[in-house]
């Protein structure tokens, strides 16, 4: 079932989260925002959500005339579906720059209408996706937990679409609500990233700038989203994260 996250003057953000089949593969969430006749489709996720999320965007905008497919970064649940994208759609691919090279190689050879016109590669500072009169702000986050790895801020809503910045793991079926208390959740969070974020460093540049921005909500690619007192209780928490190489002691070689 969709979650409409903002509808405001033609002006729309909603939430699929409930598309991956009980334990098919790790829950994740997919992101449509529409303004006006312009629509983008985040982090569209592999070939096993691809029929399922075309039903469901389908109710909101006809899956040929999405426009840009956002994608933070490489993982085949981010990236996985993209041939069959270019294959039966008009969507223009955005990923990293560093990534441009490689997403080819999940796209069959023989596809006609798959070059690099279909593609919109962002530098490492990332960039302003053209929305009609307004745009999404594509925000560095490398190394969280990819070295080409971007958050999407849509400035309407004001909405921060962290990718897996933030990300939980959660029960399939879990309903898609904001988190209330954030002493219990953090104990769904922090195995993750303290695995999959590279250092306390770049966390703490990645918040400073989320503070900077002022976003109403944060949500996720994996598990809940979050708002006022538990998102900031959440950039705290991630701050503070000592985590990746931080944690890495001795090297064994010994067999």
């Amino acid at each position: 079932m969709a979650t409409i996250l903002f509808d405001q003057a033609g002006h729309r953000c909603i939430a699929f989260s409930d598309l991956v089949r009980g334990d098919d593969g790790v829950q994740a969430n997919q992101f449509l925002v529409q303004h006006g006749s312009q629509s983008a489709l985040l982090d569209p996720g592999g070939a096993l959500l691809y029929n399922p999320l075309i039903l469901a965007i389908g109710a909101y905008v006809a899956p040929t005339d999405v426009t840009w497919l956002l994608c933070s970064h490489q993982d085949p649940d981010i990236i996985g579906s993209v041939d069959k994208w270019l294959l039966y759609t008009n969507t223009t691919v955005v990923c990293s720059k560093l990534w441009g090279r490689f997403v080819p190689h999940v796209v069959p050879g023989y596809l006609r209408n798959a070059g690099s016109d279909r593609y919109l590669l962002l530098p490492d500072e990332g960039g302003r996706i053209p929305m009609g009169d307004s745009h999404i702000r594509a925000l560095p986050a490398h190394f969280m937990h990819s070295v080409g790895n971007f958050s999407f801020f849509d400035p309407v809503s004001r909405i921060l679409f962290s990718g897996d910045v933030g990300a939980s793991m959660v029960p399939s079926q879990t309903p898609y609500t904001f988190v209330a208390d954030f002493d219990a959740h953090v104990q769904r969070m922090e195995g993750f990233h303290r695995r999959y974020m590279a250092s306390n460093r770049v966390t703490r540049l990645w918040v400073q700038m989320v503070r900077d921005l002022q976003p109403a909500m944060i949500v996720p690619q994996h598990g809940l989203p979050m708002k006022g007192e538990t998102m900031e209780r959440f950039l705290d928490w991630l701050s503070r994260l000592e985590c990746g190489v931080d944690l890495v002691g001795p090297m064994d070689y010994r067999l």
